[in-house]
């Protein structure tokens, strides 16, 4: 229960955090998506810094990481979360599996969106 708190308390956290990003780029988010962009590639970032920074730790602290890779960064970006598989899976030598893996990833949740907004109308 007490990891469920940590995930949501962080989760909180990056989420407010999502918003605000957008809320602080809305005029030049109307030229183009930068605010998706940037929380993208800054969550990415942030997520693979913990992850790597966890991995040289004797002992990995499993409540940071709940709270911080699972919750802030989760709710920040998921895209953090798929962009670390694709490249753990890629330095295990497992290329191809991550290839599919971002190809699946990238045209299915567009096939979704656009599946979706069909059925909608």
């Amino acid at each position: 229960m007490i990891n469920l708190m940590w995930v949501a308390i962080g989760g909180a956290i990056g989420a407010m955090a999502r918003y605000g990003m957008g809320l602080w780029l809305i005029n030049l988010s109307k030229l183009f998506p930068f605010a998706t962009l940037i929380v993208n590639i800054t969550g990415s970032f942030l997520l693979a810094l913990l992850f790597a920074w966890q991995v040289q730790q004797e002992g990995a602290n499993q409540q940071l990481w709940l709270l911080l890779g699972v919750g802030v960064l989760g709710a920040f970006t998921t895209f953090s979360t798929f962009s670390l598989d694709v490249v753990l899976m890629a330095q295990q030598g497992e290329w191809l599996k991550a290839l599919v893996y971002a190809l699946l990833n990238t045209f299915g949740c567009i096939a979704a969106v656009l599946l979706a907004l069909w059925l909608k109308s």
